[in-house]
């Protein structure tokens, strides 16, 4: 299955729900990190890793799709 494919077909509820996580957390540690105020370094850390958790989150279960139409098909066979 090519990734153009994978991205096109429906994503599982759980992994839904983990994308919608993924990004809250990216967005929260980026809004951290643009902030126009002096910050202590351990918070700047933080933030650092909620944005990386963040995007690794939405990006691996963005990719992950259903195969209950393969298996369907399969049982039929």
């Amino acid at each position: 299955m090519k990734i153009i494919d994978r991205l096109k077909q429906p994503t599982p509820t759980f992994f839904r729900k983990l994308r919608n996580i993924g990004i809250a957390l990216a967005t929260t540690g980026g809004a951290i990190l643009a902030a126009p105020i002096s910050l202590p370094a351990l918070l700047i850390t933080i933030a650092t890793y909620l944005t990386v958790a963040g995007t690794v989150a939405t990006a691996v279960s963005q990719a992950v799709v259903s195969d209950q139409e393969k298996n369907i098909d399969e049982d039929q066979n």
